[in-house]
């Protein structure tokens, strides 16, 4: 059977560009990419990630190239450019193709005809004058560390001694990291069965398995069986955090759950009664395959986490896992576009979110319940600070050791050192109800 040749360069930059106007425009990189023709998608994905990547640079050396953009397309494809070309050593393509092919698809439409020939004199200029321009723009702490310069500002604020590390953490590619559904299988045996499957991989902790290489999630031994499912072993921590202390068969609810990630790993770990509710009606079905897969079950109900009266039986919960919205800065390596996405005004609106949650489910929980709060954000407002306002107002609540913010691979102070092995950033806090 003969495989389908492999789409035209042009047409993959053209798909490209315009995912990255799209989230210029405010839409995240994964809604963005649904909308890639499935031909394209993979070869999109790798451009667009590298690029965004490399997207400060790129804006910097546009500026010196421009006196003013161009218009919002052919913009997005001479960014998207000078992000694949300047950096001879991280080039994906030869830099005299991609001038060409990125010119090729300005001029197959109809709304970018007119400036390919500018964009095309743009990009020359920058191969003539590459040296120079990379060390104008060498001061520009946005092209130096490619993420916002409110980014960069807010880090060295909050991590004075370890931004730097921060920001290196955060431009590397994120590695494919596994939880073994402890039902099914053992977590050496599936170790076991991924060698034998000649896939490298390392145990971390509990149930994660690290990959020396990321696949198709099909090649996974036992996938489609419901073996194991793919999460962070940052987020794994969840699970066993709230049901360490709660007995047998919690009641549980799991509050924005999707895509029912830490839903399945709850009921891996325990034979526990756990509603999970989400916001997204589209997003549940995300969940309802995830379970099914593994042979799970949960209750699974539409529901605004701060607004409970609307879903709540009036039954008090045992456990409460709240994944609160988040800005998510810490797993920026896994969701390149994050940084370009957001605004530095998203923290506090946000974090007011976060607040209003905290505030909505804390009642639901019984004397002596737990509640875990988490974020996959290394930005202190969701996390420490939210926490320790939560704490002084609600004088039934008490903090139990929980591992705060772990910093992503590369921090010297994150939970990586400790263990051994990669994860994401992500906060994680523990709270008790005291008894009246």
């Amino acid at each position: 059977m003969q495989t389908a040749p492999a789409p035209p360069l042009w047409q993959q930059l053209q798909a490209t560009a315009k995912l990255l106007h799209l989230v210029r425009q405010g839409q995240s990189g994964t809604a963005a990419m649904d909308t890639v023709p499935a031909p394209l998608r993979a070869g999109v994905q790798a451009l667009a990630f590298h690029a965004w990547r490399q997207m400060g640079r790129a804006t910097a050396l546009r500026d010196c190239l421009v006196q003013r953009p161009p218009p919002p397309g052919a913009d997005a494809m001479l960014c998207l450019a000078l992000a694949l070309i300047w950096d001879p050593k991280q080039a994906l393509y030869d830099e005299f193709t991609l001038v060409n092919q990125a010119v090729e698809a300005l001029k197959r439409v109809a709304s970018s005809r007119a400036h390919a020939n500018f964009v095309n004199a743009c990009l020359r200029r920058f191969l003539r004058e590459r040296a120079q321009l990379i060390a104008d723009t060498d001061a520009d702490p946005q092209a130096l560390w490619n993420h916002p310069l409110w980014w960069v500002q807010r880090l060295q604020r909050e991590y004075p001694d370890h931004w730097e590390g921060l920001l290196q953490a955060s431009n590397t590619q994120a590695p494919m990291t596994l939880r073994v559904n402890l039902r099914r299988c053992a977590a050496a045996d599936y170790l076991q069965r991924l060698h034998e499957a000649g896939m490298g991989a390392v145990a971390a902790q509990g149930a994660a398995i690290v990959l020396d290489k990321a696949v198709p999630v099909a090649r996974l031994p036992g996938f489609a069986q419901g073996l194991v499912a793919v999460q962070d072993a940052a987020a794994q921590w969840a699970a066993p955090l709230l049901l360490q202390g709660l007995g047998a068969r919690p009641r549980i609810l799991d509050a924005c759950a999707a895509p029912g990630g830490k839903t399945a790993h709850l009921l891996e770990l325990a034979d526990a009664q756990v509603l999970a509710i989400d916001k997204d009606a589209h997003r549940l079905e995300k969940i309802h395959a995830n379970l099914q897969r593994l042979g799970l079950h949960a209750q699974v109900r539409q529901g605004d986490a701060a607004k409970p009266q609307a879903w709540w039986d009036g039954v008090l919960f045992d456990g409460i896992l709240l994944d609160a919205p988040c800005t998510a800065s810490g797993i920026v390596r896994r969701h390149p576009d994050v940084r370009w996405l957001r605004r530095e005004e998203d923290i506090a609106q946000l974090a007011t979110v976060q607040a209003q949650m905290l505030r909505a489910l804390w009642p639901l929980l019984r004397p002596g319940g737990r509640m875990v709060y988490c974020t996959c954000s290394i930005f202190k407002a969701e996390g420490q600070e939210q926490i320790e306002e939560f704490l002084g107002t609600q004088g039934d609540a008490r903090s139990l050791p929980a591992p705060g913010h772990l910093l992503p691979r590369g921090a010297p102070q994150g939970l990586y050192d400790n263990l051994g092995h990669e994860h994401d950033g992500f906060f994680y806090a523990l709270l008790e109800k005291r008894h009246a």
